[in-house]
């Protein structure tokens, strides 16, 4: 048997959309000789679908669109996943289901048994767990069919388990001689190669091959790589599909063989790959086509405006600089300069004469020495003015924050943060002059100056970041493992991380909660990010003894 995996990047609730996709790769993988077609976990709705499920029209509209791709789509066998009603009484009312249909005819729902509750996963608060599924005999195949989680329990993988039970374990034991997962699996640097080292050793350990379809494309803050994957009863890859784009591999059951391996980039190239996706379906998706970004001259509003032109092309990209008393005449060239070589849209906004009359008009005396109110007000002229093209345009402001930054409270509220999307707020600070090196590699994108100054926020006289934080190669490190790995003061201290620094840091992350909390959407890249995955409260007082 011939099958087709696909996957696709569904947009949430846009049932026609998600359709027309899905029909047309049926006859894509008709075409190309398969007897059955594979799609995502949820392709019908899109996922995450989150609080759209507590709306009776929107699971009502999923079933239609089921409906009528059962009847509208021939020739073929479909597999996808789409929401199921749980006809019960008891338990929530719907299943992350899947359907098998052929011809106009059901052949079997198979419904999702482990649901992952953790993380940016919520699917508890949704769904009823499903029941003993068994194989699926199709075309002289039985076919065991799981979802996302339902492969991600095997004790031999997972020194603690979350979940009793082992669907895989018991599909094989149930005569499956194919495992089919049906994903929607989110990216962050370094999933990609456990995911396939997990999925591998499921298949060599029961010795029955696996063929796992994962959803591409950015929604909200998650990203998917897609990166559909073959693995032979030995657990070697028999093939795979791209990763960051739409795109389909048909598998021979008879041989063991997909056409096409082309596999994942280095760890950098699919980081950057992701923000790139991420950026591009966060501004389509929302209904825009242009962005505004304003430029410092620093790294990190270059980087920013790097993957901008790249996700939506230079001519969607409006640039600002806006200079003060304090900004060098390096920035404005450096940021001219990078304005040229991505070819986007350049303008200078000074803001001196603005903060003049601010200063003017406040209630306090100006007589004091200038501090951080001061500064403050610099970065909230500087967000409300592009905000203001952002209104006037029809464009989307895209915040240039990074994840140091943004971890310590060393930002602005309503000022540098302010924006609808913060693309790089989930990328550590070295991690930023790693990628910019990176698209610095062939041709110099970036002005070398603005890989070599001191970061700054030059809002006062001779500033640099390090005038109020350790240097970002000491700080990241400490900031991944209080945050990411989540290890405590003391672990941390023991690690080799001076005892005051460790203070200081876990302090100003703990303190600026809410700061965070009113932040742009960002872009998951790592394995915490801030947002939906991380729910620490604003207001406590918690502090471990040391």
């Amino acid at each position: 048997m011939k099958i087709a995996l696909v996957q696709l990047n569904p947009i949430v609730g846009d049932f026609p959309h998600n359709a027309e996709q899905i029909v047309s790769y049926a006859d894509k993988a008709r075409a190309a000789g398969a007897d059955l077609v594979v799609f995502s976990e949820l392709v019908i709705p899109g996922y995450p679908p989150r609080d759209l499920l507590e709306k009776n029209d929107f699971v009502r509209s999923n079933l239609d669109c089921v409906n009528s791709l059962k009847n509208t789509i021939q020739g073929i066998g479909v597999l996808c996943g789409y929401v199921a009603i749980n006809p019960e009484n008891e338990g929530k009312s719907l299943y992350n289901a899947a359907v098998l249909f052929e011809n106009g005819q059901v052949l079997q729902h198979v419904y999702k048994r482990l649901l992952p509750t953790y993380d940016v996963f919520d699917e508890s608060r949704y769904f009823e767990p499903g029941t003993v599924s068994e194989p699926i005999f199709y075309k002289g195949l039985q076919l065991g069919v799981t979802i996302c989680e339902d492969a991600w329990n095997d004790k031999d993988i997972f020194s603690r388990r979350i979940y009793h039970l082992d669907p895989v374990a018991h599909l094989v034991e149930a005569g499956a001689e194919l495992i089919v997962n049906i994903s929607a699996s989110p990216f962050h640097v370094g999933k990609h190669d456990f995911r396939r080292h997990m999925l591998g050793a499921i298949a060599k350990k029961y010795r029955v091959p696996l063929a796992y379809v994962n959803q591409v494309g950015g929604n909200d803050s998650l990203l998917f790589d897609g990166l559909s994957t073959v693995f032979d009863r030995d657990g070697r890859i028999a093939g795979s599909a791209s990763d960051f784009q739409e795109d389909m591999i048909v598998y021979d059951t008879e041989t063991d063989l997909s056409e096409r391996h082309p596999g994942a980039g280095s760890d950098i190239e699919s980081l950057l790959a992701a923000l790139v996706m991420g950026t591009r379906d966060y501004v389509s998706k929302c209904g825009f086509s242009k962005v505004v970004i304003g430029l410092s001259g620093g790294i990190d509003s270059a980087l920013t405006a790097c993957i901008a032109a790249r996700a939506l092309g230079p001519e969607n990209v409006s640039t600002i600089f806006m200079p003060s008393r304090y900004t060098s005449q390096d920035n404005y060239e450096d940021t001219q300069l990078l304005a040229e070589n991505l070819a986007v849209s350049y303008r200078v906004v000074p803001i001196d004469t603005i903060y003049g009359s601010f200063l003017e008009s406040l209630p306090f005396s100006t007589e004091r020495e200038p501090g951080i109110t001061e500064q403050n007000l610099q970065a909230r002229i500087r967000g409300t003015t592009l905000m203001a093209v952002s209104n006037k345009e029809g464009s989307i402001l895209l915040s240039t924050g990074n994840k140091s930054e943004l971890a310590v409270g060393y930002c602005t509220l309503y000022g540098d943060m302010a924006g609808g999307l913060a693309v790089i707020s989930d990328v550590p600070k070295t991690m930023v002059y790693e990628l910019s090196r990176y698209i610095n590699r062939q041709n110099e994108v970036i002005p070398q100056r603005i890989l070599d100054k001191p970061p700054s926020a030059e809002l006062k006289p001779d500033q640099t970041d390090q005038d109020d934080l350790p240097s970002y190669d000491v700080l990241d490190p400490l900031l991944a493992g209080y945050i990411e790995d989540l290890k405590g003061e003391s672990e941390l201290i023991r690690e080799g991380h001076p005892t005051g620094l460790v203070g200081d840091v876990v302090s100003r992350v703990v303190q600026n909660e809410y700061k965070r909390h009113q932040a742009a959407p960002g872009l998951k890249v790592t394995s915490k990010a801030f947002g939906y995955g991380r729910r620490y409260p604003m207001a406590q007082r918690y502090r471990p003894k040391i």
